[in-house]
Formats: C-alpha cells, structure tokens, sequence
C-alpha cells in the first residue's frame, strides 16, 4: 500500500519532468533529489536552507543547481516564493495544499500560517467583476507577534 507522501511524491516528479520537457531541460538525480528534500521539509525554506539539507543527502549537489531548481519548481507550479520582509527569499510547497496566509512579525520575524477561506470568495468576485481569471493570491498581514508585544510591553494582553 502506497502512503500519501509516496503519491505526493510521484505527482511532484511527473509534473518537475512535463515542466523540464518543454523547457527542452533534462531531468537530472540531482533535480530529483532537490525535489525529494523540499517535498520532506514541509517549512518555508530559503535556497541556503535547502541547500544545506540536500548537501547532507548528496554533497556533490551545488548552491547554484539548488536555486535554479526551486525557480524550476515555482515555474512548474510545485513551489510558491514567500518573501517574510526580511529580504529573503523563502519556497513553500504549493502541491496539493490549501490556499493560506501569513502573518509576520516586523520584530522577530516569526510567521503564522493562517486560512481564510471568505478571501476566496473575495476573489472569485472581483475576478468576475473585472472579467478576470485569478489564479491564486497571496495575503501577509504585518505586525508584532504575541511573544514580542510581552518584551516591549510587559502588561500587554494578546
């Protein structure tokens, strides 16, 4: 019997594989085990993060080969680029995975997943209102986490 992670993973590589094909890129073991380690991180990684974990699978694997193959796989559909206001670029798995949100702390840079699913309907909407055909959103809401309001504030209620 096949896990769920199993099948994640076999759409993930047949979706990289059509992408590489009519970009006339080759599918590489490299590529292959990028993929592998983002689909097993379940977390919002920079290209050094992911690096870092696919040196521990296969050392050869360069800095360079790990970004060109997260841009691959935001192309492709596999990976969104979240940007947390602290300039750097991070990738989150968009496969198979619910529309969601963050909230991000200008102080520490904590983030909070969050869903909302009015925003849909929010979208749906407007699309039809301007006769437009939304793909997806993305929505960051800026703040001060609770952990950050208890340093500046002692007395602060969250």
């Amino acid at each position: 019997m096949r896990s769920g992670r199993e099948d994640l993973a076999e759409e993930a590589l047949r979706i990289l594989a059509a992408h590489l094909r009519e970009k006339g890129l080759k599918q590489s073991a490299k590529r292959d085990c990028i993929l592998d380690v983002f689909l097993a991180a379940h977390d919002h990684l920079s290209t050094e993060e992911l690096h870092r974990l696919v040196r521990k699978r296969d050392p050869s694997i360069g800095y360079t080969t790990v970004y060109r193959t997260l841009k691959l796989l935001a192309q492709c559909g596999l990976a969104y680029e979240v940007e947390f206001q602290d300039g750097v670029a991070r990738y989150e798995l968009s496969l198979n995975r619910r529309t969601h949100h963050h909230m991000i702390c200008t102080t520490c840079g904590d983030s909070v997943e969050f869903f909302a699913p009015e925003l849909e309907d929010v979208e749906r909407r407007i699309g039809q209102q301007f006769r437009f055909r939304p793909l997806r959103h993305t929505l960051q809401v800026l703040g001060t986490c609770a952990s950050c309001l208890k340093k500046t504030t002692p007395q602060a209620r969250t």
